[in-house]
């Protein structure tokens, strides 16, 4: 494959992955500020939030679905229709949440309306990562596979980092003009992102591996039923790993939000500027991360990061109880970016390892989205759960990051590293095991 072409791939891999991160993220953001006044109305405040994080983590549950729906499009008939089809859901269920009516507008059809659109997110989420990550993961060479599949990875930050610019911005209005309008904004404009995304995508061809799966007419009629007959233990593995992945993450970039405002009195443009500036941290790291899996292995790097994960859990709210704003971006940077970046960077190139072309997407997408939704949409609402339960004390919370990396760690130890393996030669391996 030329340079070019090379280019191309990842460009078109990692622009549908930010784009589709960027719709996603978006929604957990404003969750966080703005949905408990307008959607999810009740006299107490904490109640609203909950509502709010509780729409949040219900695209979580519905991903896996779509993962199962894609996945077997894209295990059937191709990873490239299956993208265009995942970015164009998202694109129009996005655009949807920035035209929806309040509350106060239609009562109870507004808070109805604006779940039913984050569950057609959540379904164009579930089968959109699988396919980013085959695009880069298949078309690269074994020596480089870690650095290619931490490309797409790059998305979930890119996309994050678009979201969170872009709210900054808006909240820069006055808070009348932002509860008024000034959140639609980014939700409308981002059709303008996913017509760009659909074109990039236009101009790629399917991946060499799949093209080596068509050629030899092994293509299963029910993906999801050979991946559960054949690798059901490479899905739980993958479900485990991805538990340290997620939670943290979106304690350290969305509960974070609302409890550094609403708990410890810090401004609302102070704490999206340090989530901000983390994830610019975290973007450079990713594919240095992926590079350097190349040489040392997928395992050794996760396991050094979810190790980190576990020790920084209660010096990381330490910091953010400081009460200065350099401090809590010192702690953001570090848990967001220093030591979650090697877990993501090699978590999606190390699920494409372990399972054959075949059924790869299926396998893949299994995991990863049902790991995030036992794990990811559940960690804002359990972390607020959890403070409400224990008078505002952050110490169940840091031990609620720690069990995370316990699990992710006793998932991944039966897990062999295959760096320098060609994914066609893994193939051969797991059929004639089979």
């Amino acid at each position: 494959m030329s340079k070019n072409q090379t280019r191309r791939v990842l460009v078109a891999s990692l622009v549908g992955s930010s784009i589709e991160w960027f719709d996603y993220f978006l929604y957990g953001t404003v969750a966080a500020l703005v949905f408990n006044e307008l959607f999810f109305v009740n006299e107490d405040p904490t109640v609203g939030l909950l509502l709010a994080y509780a729409s949040f983590a219900l695209a979580f549950f519905i991903r896996p679905f779509g993962g199962v729906i894609f996945s077997h499009i894209g295990d059937r008939i191709g990873r490239k229709k299956t993208l265009v089809l995942t970015l164009s859901l998202m694109g129009i269920a996005t655009f949807g949440m920035g035209l929806l009516p309040t509350y106060q507008a239609i009562g109870i059809w507004a808070p109805i309306l604006l779940v039913t659109l984050r569950l057609i997110q959540g379904l164009g989420i579930g089968g959109e990562w699988g396919g980013a990550l085959l695009l880069a993961v298949e078309y690269a060479p074994a020596e480089k596979r870690g650095l290619f599949g931490s490309i797409p990875q790059m998305g979930v930050t890119i996309g994050m980092l678009m979201g969170t610019i872009a709210l900054w911005v808006m909240t820069l209005l006055p808070d009348g003009a932002f509860i008024s309008w000034g959140w639609r904004v980014p939700f409308i404009l981002s059709a303008l992102l996913v017509v760009f995304g659909l074109w990039i995508r236009k101009g790629i061809d399917e991946t060499p591996e799949f093209k080596k799966v068509q050629e030899s007419g092994d293509i299963p009629k029910l993906p999801i039923v050979d991946t559960f007959k054949f690798h059901w233990r490479e899905v739980l593995i993958a479900v485990g790993a991805k538990v340290v992945e997620t939670a943290p993450f979106y304690i350290f970039s969305t509960f974070v939000v609302s409890y550094a405002t609403a708990n410890l009195g810090f401004s609302r443009t102070s704490v999206l500027a340090a989530v901000m500036i983390a994830t610019v941290v975290t973007t450079i790291l990713i594919p240095i991360m992926g590079a350097l899996s190349d040489r040392v292995g997928r395992k050794k790097l996760y396991i050094a990061g979810a190790v980190g994960m576990a020790l920084f859990a209660f010096p990381y709210f330490w910091l953010v109880h400081q009460g200065s704003v350099a401090l809590l971006i010192i702690a953001t940077v570090l848990g967001l970016g220093v030591i979650w970046a090697p877990i993501t960077a090699v978590l999606g190139t190390m699920f494409s390892e372990i399972f054959e072309a075949k059924v790869r997407y299926t396998g893949i997408s299994l995991g990863y989205q049902i790991g995030a939704a036992v794990a990811g949409g559940t960690a804002p609402l359990v972390a607020t759960a959890l403070l409400v339960r224990f008078d505002n004390s952050y110490v169940p919370v840091a031990v609620y990051i720690i069990f995370t990396a316990l699990i992710s760690l006793v998932a991944i130890w039966a897990v062999k590293d295959h760096k320098s393996q060609p994914l066609v030669e893994q193939v051969i391996v797991k059929e004639s095991r089979v």
